[in-house]
């Protein structure tokens, strides 16, 4: 489903990710995992668009992302990938559900079957009485449980979660943990994670290992 490419990264004559290759097929959790400096974000950015390679192509479905460029890029990403950062980024002005809708929105989806999915996907994560919460009203596995619903909210081709339990306590870190292996199972959700959590690693179904900007 995903494959890069002999993928480099160099900013400025300081290489960082130097010749990465890797597939991921649909279904699959992946984690990515190695000490700080490795390259895992890095790579993790530009396998979701969100940064450029230096070199190397990256495949999505048949789709050359290295070859879009401008709105059609922004587009793409919008419809076929589905992010979740340790700080999960919630607008405070908006409610839970208003922050998982807007994906959708700016997707052109019509209003009303965006909000019908986005109550279903807050529902499913345990949220049914925090819709109308704003982010300062929900805590922090509750608003990474909204983060989660806005990444799925147009049904992404893979999910990219950079350190996603970074910002949580054990148990919410567990609960979060076991939620992607559901979404796994019952949306054959894809998910490639960067993560320095030692429990969260082996739960994968493959787990890849960098340091010094290549998997090894």
């Amino acid at each position: 489903m995903l494959t890069a490419r002999n993928v480099t990264k160099n900013y400025s004559k300081l290489p960082i990710l130097k010749g990465v290759d890797i597939t991921v097929s649909k279904g699959e959790i992946v984690t990515i995992v190695g000490s700080s400096g490795a390259g895992k974000s890095t790579l993790l950015h530009i396998l979701g668009t969100l940064d450029t390679p230096t070199d190397g192509e990256i495949w999505l479905n048949d789709v050359n992302l290295t070859g879009l460029k401008g709105n059609a890029l922004a587009d793409f990403r919008n419809r076929h990938i589905g992010f979740i950062f340790q700080f999960h980024h919630l607008l405070p002005e908006f409610t839970a559900l208003e922050n998982v809708c807007i994906p959708g929105y700016i997707a052109g989806t019509r209003k009303s079957q965006v909000k019908e999915k986005a109550v279903f996907l807050l529902e499913t994560l345990g949220l049914k009485d925090r819709l109308e919460h704003k982010p300062n009203a929900l805590s922090g596995g509750e608003q990474q449980r909204v983060a989660v619903a806005r990444a799925l909210i147009n049904n992404p081709d893979v999910v990219m979660a950079d350190e996603p339990t970074g910002n949580l306590d054990s148990r919410n870190a567990r609960e979060l943990h076991h939620l992607f292996m559901e979404l796994r199972d019952k949306l054959q959700q894809t998910f490639i994670i960067v993560t320095h959590n030692e429990e969260l690693a082996p739960m994968s179904d493959r787990q890849l290992v960098m340091k010094d900007g290549k998997i090894i």
